[in-house]
């Protein structure tokens, strides 16, 4: 039997395995009774390794977690050294180096005021902490009557009952709305929903003034306002422009609210600057930070926020104001180790500008997709990049949700050696940054043919 045949048939055989006892996330399994599930053996760089030899360029960073690439050495050393050291620990009443190394260099390099790190699991569990945080300092300070959170149309915040109560993703959502908490919604900035002739800087005015009637009405109910800074990405990598945070902390500020900003996505450099935030010049009342904190390694989150938050449940144990919330793998030893490897080489390498370098040459290669007839918008920030394909390019009707053209889109992608995972038929790009030009050329060369097939 030649190597190639061997490596199909033990394909094919985890293929089954997997199909036997697993349950994917985001996934109607019945889809892989046509769609070929895909064991990955191992990953190089950008690239992703199957069982069976073949290629795929990781175009999504794996749930936009990676950012220096697979198997990246440096953080591989540091948790290798790591294991020899202390893999666990409860983290009430102990502590450990790296959490602590990790806690003062995301004071650090975190918008000025943020000064207190609490650390959690994964994303949605960082907001959960944000959203009980918030209600709970306005309780701690005697303002009870706040209950209530302000998120914006199109907003996606996680999975987890309070996460997805302040998302406004239907297909997430719907199902379990009986569940939920019933946020205000105020109406998005997003350039892409504009009035014809609108800048966007005039579309974020037009938002604010919206937003600050909704806070004349509910400021004195509401808690925070909850907002994914310049790119809400689960929702359609809608984007907006940096103004609309600056007038956002003004008003927040003005009306008495907090402001979090959920940077899990769009952090570490995926906008173009260290945190999206910092292009509006504005800080937070809380960060909630996760995915590429450890460059894609191991799960783990941060609430980042301000001394006065802290204080309004620091007292007497007899007072009943601590925050008693807790994950059994708060503050992981490994996790926290891998995420202060991936900050060392924000310290060391040149990241921000080579990542102007390649979000530039994106920006060149994708643009010529303005003319498609087909496609409704091309919009970028930073490493960040979307194609909206649409049924009628001057309407901007949509394709019908179940002709699912976007999934011919992945599909291709696979065929192709590509990992394309487009948002229903919105085809996005989000690489690692450690992808090369050429790389970039054959990512887009490949969308740009997965989607002459999809709207064929």
């Amino acid at each position: 039997m030649n190597n190639a045949l061997f490596a199909a048939q033990a394909t094919d055989a985890l293929v089954q395995r997997d199909l036997s006892v697993l349950w994917h996330p985001c996934t109607q399994m019945h889809d892989h009774e046509t769609l070929p599930m895909v064991p990955v053996a191992r990953g190089e760089g950008a690239w992703l390794v199957g069982t069976d030899g073949r290629r795929y360029l990781d175009a999504v960073s794996s749930w936009w977690t990676n950012l220096f690439g697979h198997a990246e050495p440096r953080i591989g050393a540091a948790l290798k050294d790591q294991l020899d050291r202390l893999e666990h620990v409860i983290f009430a009443g102990f502590t450990h180096q790296p959490a602590l190394e990790l806690a003062e260099e995301l004071v650090r390099i975190t918008p000025p005021g943020l000064e207190r790190v609490f650390l959690a699991d994964n994303g949605s569990a960082a907001i959960e902490v944000a959203l009980k945080m918030s209600f709970h300092y306005w309780l701690n300070r005697g303002h009870g009557e706040k209950t209530r959170f302000i998120a914006l149309t199109g907003s996606y915040h996680g999975e987890t009952l309070g996460a997805l109560s302040v998302s406004d993703v239907a297909l997430y959502r719907k199902t379990y709305a009986p569940l939920l908490l019933t946020p205000e919604l105020a109406p998005s900035p997003d350039t892409y929903e504009g009035e014809p002739g609108e800048t966007p800087a005039e579309i974020a005015t037009r938002r604010l003034g919206e937003m600050r009637a909704i806070l004349e009405r509910h400021a004195h109910e509401t808690c925070a306002v909850i907002v994914e800074p310049l790119v809400q990405c689960a929702g359609g990598m809608r984007m907006y422009d940096p103004s609309y945070l600056t007038g956002l902390r003004a008003l927040c500020d003005e009306f008495g609210v907090h402001f979090i900003a959920d940077e899990i996505a769009v952090g570490f450099g995926r906008t173009g600057t260290l945190f999206a935030c910092e292009q509006a010049g504005v800080s937070p009342d809380f960060m909630c930070l996760s995915k590429g904190l450890t460059g894609g390694f191991l799960p783990l989150s941060a609430v980042v926020t301000t001394q006065d938050v802290y204080q309004a449940f620091y007292a007497e144990y007899a007072a009943g104001k601590a925050f008693l919330h807790s994950h059994s793998y708060t503050g992981n030893p490994l996790a926290c180790r891998a995420a202060t490897a991936t900050l060392q080489i924000f310290r060391e390498d040149p990241v921000l500008e080579r990542n102007r370098v390649l979000a530039a040459h994106m920006a060149s290669r994708i643009a010529p997709l303005r003319d498609h007839p087909h496609v409704a918008d091309v919009r970028q920030t930073g490493m960040i990049a979307a194609i909206e394909l649409v049924a009628d390019k001057a309407t901007r009707a949509p394709f019908p949700a179940h002709e699912r053209r976007g999934l011919r889109v992945y599909r291709h992608g696979l065929e192709n050696g590509a990992l394309l995972r487009p948002l229903g038929n919105i085809v996005y790009f989000m690489p690692p940054y450690v992808i090369r030009e050429d790389e970039i050329d054959f990512m887009v060369d490949t969308a740009i043919a997965g989607i002459g097939k999809a709207v064929a």
